[in-house]
């Protein structure tokens, strides 16, 4: 059974965890967690200093040793909100490859809530009905909204405990002005984020990573042993084991104010690092949990990692749970993006189904790995958004709106080998000096290359759009391919003629003839 690996780059610190597949679930081996601060210098200068980077190298080099000793199969780096903002962030990422041969996947905001809810629902059987997940790590604060499994509605703001503490708690305990600033922050954030998540109705509030998890542990530490006569002022402020209730929240935050860095540090779960950013943090929940009328938040100690081996699992297990849930949350953003942009579903679904025929009967011909069949129909689906800027050239906009959109489920380099494949399909082809192929690793270059001649191929059997679509019938030879059209209620004569016309090019790609007949 496989074995992976997930490393977790964040703004205060890095994560690793190493699981094994068994019976189609995932079983952890092995984890480790180091407190990095990557983001402290960013937030301060806009680039990460050579002392949190060489921190970051040495806590990297660890996870890399425990990777090596359980044999990992495949291993997943992504970096979060620091790593968005640093100038230098192309420096460290190479300083990672040199060290570790890892290659850094550096994520967007709604990547990261995606995985962590992913993550979280993977693992969580209570939380399928309607609930909010609230991440808040170093750099950014990831608020969800899901549905029975499904994401609603997310957001991510610049709200992390150390992009806060870096840029208003300069003095400690902190001044009044600047605390007064950093509620106007808070408070301004939250509406912009109110206007994506509005005040949703939900049964449980789930928040992750470790300023949930001091929190809980402190907001119930700083609630003594009630007397009788303060009993049930007391009570409403405890929450139930691993729950902090919003009156318990706000007030740990009123009490965090006032104290210095070594009276917070033996707070009961705070401790000598997280003492140094929970301020903010505490006053980010109790904001939150207040605004949305919240009673309180359940903590988990699941997050963006589990996510990301979650995915793993899904790409190579078909037969997952978790691979239909991203199967489907892939199609969803797909059709999002054709929205958007004005495209006709009912004008590029046979070209899809043109291109899944192409890939499913010339298997023995093109030798494209499973997932590009998904790749192919989401390039099917996607090839004329560009003409929503402009039809001339349009490829050109098609290729940057598909890689620089938000399509969840589908990681950074996926989205750059859909745009590839969308790219060219005018008289461009790909070429490994295209500034384009330059983005793309170069193994996957001859892969591209296949599936743009499939997708071409699927273009060029819809060309009479007024008209039902025409019917193929493959044929596959030692040196050629036979293409037999079946003709529509206005003939297929176009049709047979464009894919001539692509005859050449099939046959510098595969080294076969390919003919075209119609019935």
């Amino acid at each position: 059974m496989p074995t992976f690996a997930a490393v977790d780059i964040g703004s205060n610190s890095c994560r690793l965890k190493i699981a094994s597949v068994q019976m189609h679930r995932l079983k952890t081996l092995h984890e480790d967690r180091e407190v990095t601060r990557l983001g402290e210098s960013v937030f301060q200068t806009g680039s990460i200093s050579p002392e949190a980077m060489a921190g970051t190298i040495r806590a990297l080099k660890r996870f890399y040793k425990a990777v090596q000793l359980h044999a990992a199969d495949k291993v997943r780096v992504v970096a979060t909100s620091a790593m968005r903002d640093a100038r230098n962030a192309d420096a460290f990422t190479e300083w990672v490859k040199s060290a570790t041969g890892w290659n850094v996947e550096v994520i967007s905001g709604l990547e990261e809530g995606r995985l962590i809810h992913l993550g979280v629902m993977t693992h969580e059987p209570g939380a399928r009905g309607k609930c909010l997940l609230i991440d808040l790590g170093g750099g950014s604060c990831e608020v969800t909204v899901s549905d029975h499994a499904r994401i609603k509605s997310m957001v991510s703001l610049p709200l992390g405990a150390v992009r806060l503490q870096q840029e208003f708690l300069r003095m400690d305990p902190p001044v009044k002005e600047d605390v007064a600033r950093l509620r106007q922050f808070i408070d301004r954030e939250l509406k912009r984020g109110e206007k994506r998540l509005g005040l949703p109705r939900v049964g449980l509030v789930i928040a992750t990573s470790g300023t949930a998890a001091a929190l809980v542990e402190a907001s119930a530490a700083m609630v003594k042993k009630p007397s009788a006569k303060k009993s049930a002022a007391k009570k409403s402020l405890r929450g139930k084991p691993n729950e902090a209730s919003t009156l318990g929240v706000r007030s740990l935050a009123d009490k965090l104010l006032k104290m210095n860095n070594a009276q917070r540090a033996v707070v009961p779960g705070i401790g000598p690092r997280r003492s140094e950013i929970i301020i903010g943090g505490a006053l980010v929940y109790a904001s939150l949990l207040e605004r949305m009328a919240l009673k309180g938040f359940r903590y988990s100690t699941l997050g963006l990692r589990d996510g990301i081996l979650a995915q793993m699992l899904a790409d190579v297990d078909l037969r997952t749970s978790v691979h239909q849930k991203i199967e489907n949350e892939r199609w969803t953003g797909v059709l999002e993006v054709c929205r958007r942009y004005g495209v006709q579903l009912k004008n590029v679904e046979p070209v899809r189904e043109h291109v899944v025929q192409l890939f499913n009967a010339l298997a023995r011909v093109h030798e494209l790995p499973e997932e590009y069949k998904l790749w192919l129909e989401a390039a099917a689906m996607m090839h004329d958004v560009g003409k929503f800027m402009n039809h001339q050239g349009h490829y050109r906009h098609t290729q940057y709106i598909v890689a620089n959109s938000e399509i969840f489920g589908f990681s950074p380099e996926q989205r750059t080998i859909v745009s590839a494949i969308a790219r060219y399909m005018g008289k461009t082809r790909p070429d490994p000096s295209d500034r384009l192929m330059r983005t793309i690793p170069a193994e996957e270059h001859e892969h591209v290359r296949r599936a743009v001649v499939l997708l071409r191929l699927a273009v060029a059997l819809n060309q009479d759009r007024a008209t039902a679509a025409v019917r193929m019938r493959v044929h596959v030879y030692p040196k050629r391919v036979l293409l037999d059209l079946i003709s529509g209620r206005t003939g297929a004569e176009l049709e047979a003629w464009s894919l001539r016309k692509e005859a050449d090019y099939f046959k510098e790609v595969f080294r076969r003839e390919l003919f075209v007949e119609v019935a």
